[in-house]
């Protein structure tokens, strides 16, 4: 059982925190290029850290602390400049380092510095890195630098702490329950056929590899020397990007910590374009809440049952009132990775998955399975993102 000093330690995201410490030491997500495109000065929350993203008329960007040290205006009201970004209240601009290049009225612009960190682009998103210099490399993993797809990027906020998403990823068992039976149940109300023929769990594995832990599962009625699912099976990139998808659809799930009750689920897709077409060069993306218009959440697909499991135990789940069971040895295997990790950290190592070597970092290939849950399709029915 999960004791609530242990509890504490997992959950818990900012500054100075065993796991902030340690989350801070990936690059994070903070949106999509397109974003700014629309609106260039943006209000970030992240790892606790109230932010400003902002792209300066050069094209260059920036991630600064949240108010202007002068007044304490929040900065994101600030005006892109060539040269920085101008607080609204007195002008004083600051460029994608923090420091101060302009104080108007002043004689001369003092050397001073606020809270930046830097941001890189890749695959139309905008990554953040919240750690100790130098920075590791933003990884190249296959799905952002492949350019033979079509790609689509789905955000959507949740009011849950980050762990809940990703203790669901090392549970295969719950696929066969909130997907199916729970899924099937949802669309019977709605006057719906099943979506899902769920087939029992026969059995599931887990194994640590050098960028995290792969996943496998062996369902009722699939043969154990062919199965994808049991022979490749699909990873958890440490520490926070589920890989999914097949041949026909990859799929990153990435879960981005807010803060302690609020996670980012973001969705990065690839698909093969029509035949005959070439693949589009615009990241598509799209924004949504998982509630409805009455607060409720209908739990018609995949992704809203995995949201509605997750906002379901509370912005905190209290983990020493759960009860693990065998189905749950991926959900311990991850915690013990966590804890690790963490202990790394304190002692000034790179936690796993931390790349350095460009030569390692043109493209990394991860190894997935490419026909996934055949025992679960109804007949003529399509596949979903696998959890």
């Amino acid at each position: 059982m999960t004791t609530w000093e242990e509890n504490e330690l997992m959950t818990k995201v900012g500054p100075g925190t065993p796991v902030g410490n340690l989350l801070r030491r990936y690059w994070q997500i903070v949106g999509a290029v397109s974003d700014l495109e629309k609106d260039p000065v943006q209000p970030v929350r992240l790892l606790g850290e109230d932010l400003t993203l902002f792209r300066n008329e050069r094209g260059e960007f920036g991630l600064l602390a949240e108010r202007c040290a002068h007044r304490g205006i929040s900065l994101a009201y600030g005006i892109p400049e060539e040269n920085g970004l101008r607080c609204a209240y007195h002008g004083w601009t600051y460029d994608t380092e923090g420091q101060v290049v302009d104080m108007p009225f002043e004689p001369m612009c003092i050397p001073f510095r606020i809270t930046s960190y830097p941001v890189q682009e890749l695959a139309g998103l905008l990554f953040a890195y919240l750690g100790p210099s130098p920075a590791p490399l933003v990884p190249r993993y296959d799905l952002f630098v492949r350019n033979d797809l079509d790609k689509e990027f789905h955000v959507t906020p949740l009011d849950c702490n980050w762990l809940q998403c990703i203790d669901n990823s090392m549970d295969p068992a719950h696929f066969e329950h909130l997907h199916g039976h729970y899924g099937n149940y949802v669309n019977k109300k709605l006057g719906r056929p099943p979506a899902l023929l769920p087939a029992r769990h026969v059995k599931i594995d887990f194994e640590v590899f050098e960028y995290g832990i792969m996943k496998r599962r062996l369902l009722e009625g699939d043969d154990p020397e062919t199965n994808d699912d049991w022979n490749v099976g699909h990873p958890l990139l440490f520490p926070n990007i589920l890989a999914q998808g097949d041949a026909k659809r990859m799929t990153f799930g990435m879960r981005v910590p807010v803060d302690d009750t609020h996670t980012v689920s973001m969705s990065y897709s690839g698909r093969p374009p029509k035949p005959g077409a070439s693949p589009s060069k615009t990241l598509r993306v799209s924004h949504s809440s998982p509630y409805e218009s009455d607060g409720s959440i209908v739990a018609d697909i995949v992704p809203k049952q995995d949201w509605l499991a997750w906002i379901a135990q509370g912005p905190i789940s209290d983990r020493t009132r759960e009860h693990l069971v065998t189905s749950d040895k991926g959900i311990v295997l991850y915690h013990k990775l966590l804890m690790r990790e963490a202990e790394k950290v304190a002692r000034g190592e790179d936690p796993m998955g931390v790349i350095r070597d460009p030569a390692k970092n043109v493209c990394i290939d991860i190894r997935r399975e490419q026909v996934t849950l055949a025992a679960y399709r109804p007949p003529g029915g399509a596949t979903q993102p696998v959890g």
